[in-house]
C-alpha cells in the first residue's frame, strides 16, 4: 500500500512530462501578422492576456471596470486565470498556503476565474503570440464561456477585495483539481481556438515553453 501510495506523484510527473510535450493541433503556425496576445506566469501560473477590444470584441461590457477598485482608466489590456477557490481567495501570498487549501486544490474545489485590468502587457507578461482574426475570436469566445453567469446574463462577481485595486474575482463553470489545473485550463482554451499547444500540462512551464518570450522580439 505505501508504495503504491508512493507511486502516484511519481506517475503524476510522468504523465505531466508526456502531456507537455506531446501537440495538440500540430499543424497551427504562428501567423506574420494577426492580433497579438500575451501570457504571464509567475513559475506556477498561467494568466491569457488580451486586448481590450480587437476584432470587434470588447471585454469592457463583460467584465466592467465597475466591478474593480480603481482600474487604470486607460488600461487595454485584460487578462484571465482560472484556479481553484480557496487557493484563489485565501492565499494572496503563498506563504498564506495551508496544508487544508492544497488538499482542496488537489481533490477538488469549486472553480474561479481571476481578472486583472493591465496597462502594460510587456510589463506584467513575458510570452507573446500572434492569432489569427478566426483564432482570437474563437479564444475570446471559449474563455467567456468559462464564466458562470447570472438571470440577466452577466458573470457572477465573487465579494473578495482582490489583490490589488485592478483585479476582482468571479465565479466560473466546473470543479479544479489536480487533473484541471490553471495551466491546463489555459492550454485548453488554446486548443479550442486551434492554436498548437501542450496535450496535458499541468504545470506552467509544460505549457508556456512552446510560444516566444518577449525578449526575443
Amino acid at each position: 500500500m505505501v508504495l503504491a501510495f508512493a507511486a502516484i506523484p511519481v506517475a503524476y510527473l510522468i504523465a505531466a512530462l508526456i502531456g507537455s510535450l506531446v501537440p495538440v493541433n500540430r499543424d497551427w503556425s504562428e501567423p506574420d501578422q494577426g492580433v497579438t496576445i500575451y501570457l504571464a506566469n509567475n513559475g506556477i501560473h498561467s494568466d491569457i492576456v488580451m486586448p481590450v477590444k480587437a476584432q470587434g470584441l470588447d471585454w469592457a461590457p463583460f467584465v466592467p471596470r465597475s466591478d474593480f477598485a480603481s482600474p487604470d482608466p486607460n488600461a487595454g489590456w485584460v487578462a484571465f486565470g482560472s484556479g481553484e477557490e480557496h487557493v484563489y481567495l485565501d492565499t494572496p501570498r503563498w506563504r498564506d498556503i495551508r496544508p487544508g487549501t492544497v488538499w482542496s486544490a488537489l481533490t477538488g474545489g469549486k472553480r474561479v476565474m481571476h481578472v486583472e485590468w493591465v496597462s502594460n502587457p510587456e510589463f506584467y507578461a513575458d510570452r507573446t503570440i500572434r492569432l489569427r482574426p478566426e483564432e482570437y475570436r474563437r479564444l475570446w469566445a471559449a474563455i467567456r464561456s468559462d464564466f458562470r453567469l447570472n438571470a440577466d446574463g452577466k458573470p457572477e462577481r465573487i465579494g473578495h477585495a482582490g489583490y490589488g485595486r485592478s483585479d476582482a474575482f468571479y465565479w466560473a463553470t466546473g470543479r479544479f483539481h489536480a487533473l484541471k489545473t490553471c495551466n491546463t485550463w489555459a492550454s485548453g482554451r488554446f486548443r479550442l481556438a486551434g492554436v498548437r499547444t501542450s496535450l496535458w500540462p499541468p504545470f506552467v512551464q509544460g505549457f508556456v515553453w512552446r510560444y516566444r518570450k518577449i525578449s526575443e522580439d
